[in-house]
């Protein structure tokens, strides 16, 4: 259960919060011995977000180190704040922490903090919001001229309209005639597959080779193009989906391009906007390629 700091304070008597802008401080403790952590890093992950940061604290002093604690608050996304009520999220005596059974496309800022033996707390590590939004692995869709009734794909319908991704409204696969699909997939004359955005306010961006579909960071926001992208396997594809004003970003990494079907993984943010699929802001994007931002209503 989470325990909120006004909670905490009267717990221990002690504690005090100051939030400003994007920043989250400490609680005004008494001094310890310990640093506070210098960084926090994550990943998003389907109704989770997994939380690593640096373990200065415990090598500083492993006889004096006794565990981390772990905090979370709303975000706004898009005034880039943290939110003013913070909760504690749970402790570990590790340098990492799964916050799980979060609400896919809705944004949190975390910060961790060390304590020592004495129950003294250090300050806070700067904060991190991160975003869990919905993926799977191991998705099979054939060639449009294999089986056209399996050879296309959408992220997500919001069938009921209530703006979350509900079971059974994403990661589709679905009739490669379809007009309202993300992609289908053909092949050429060589057997080779494509992708080839179908939708047509969807595009489409090649990330080159990565190792796992958590490799993907933040989504570009320009690069891509309508046109088809050819399929190599290990390879990672970002996808920008505009409908009306609303933009959205999924992406796929395929484990195999055959002959006749591909099999990938996929992710998608259904938080509009927010072009989070994965790990830490910052790592190379692909190159730029031809293409511009089209509006359009399914």
């Amino acid at each position: 259960m989470r325990l909120s700091l006004s909670q905490l304070i009267t717990a221990f008597a002690m504690l005090g919060l100051a939030c400003q802008s994007n920043n989250a401080s400490g609680p005004v403790l008494p001094a310890p011995n310990l640093p506070a952590p210098a960084f926090l890093t994550s990943i998003s992950l389907d109704s989770a977000i997994h939380l690593d940061w640096d373990d200065t604290p415990f090598q500083s002093d492993p006889a004096g180190f006794s565990w981390y604690r772990v905090y979370s608050t709303n975000y706004d996304l898009g005034n880039v704040l943290c939110g003013a009520q913070w909760y504690l999220e749970g402790t570990t005596v590790s340098h990492e922490f799964l916050a799980a059974q979060l609400v896919n496309g809705v944004p949190r800022c975390f910060a961790v903090s060390a304590v020592d033996t004495l129950g003294d707390e250090t300050a806070w590590s700067p904060p991190r919001q991160d975003t869990p939004r919905p993926d799977a692995r191991n998705v099979l869709v054939w060639a449009y001229d294999v089986k056209p009734l399996q050879a296309g794909f959408r992220f997500w319908d919001d069938v009921n309209g209530n703006g979350y991704g509900d079971a059974g409204e994403l990661g589709l696969v679905q009739d490669g005639n379809r007009t309202d699909i993300d992609f289908r997939i053909e092949r050429d004359i060589n057997d080779t597959l494509w992708i080839v955005p179908v939708f047509s306010g969807t595009s489409v961006l090649s990330y080159g080779p990565i190792s796992d579909l958590t490799d993907i960071d933040v989504a570009p926001t320009t690069g891509y193009s309508s046109q088809r992208a050819k399929m190599l396997p290990s390879y990672g594809y970002v996808f920008q989906i505009v409908e009306g004003q609303d933009v959205r970003y999924g992406a796929v990494r395929i484990s195999h391009a055959g002959t006749q079907y591909a099999i990938f993984d996929w992710s998608f943010q259904t938080d509009r906007g927010n072009p989070e699929l994965a790990p830490r802001a910052g790592l190379a994007t692909a190159p730029a390629v031809t293409g511009g931002q089209v509006a359009a209503s399914r």
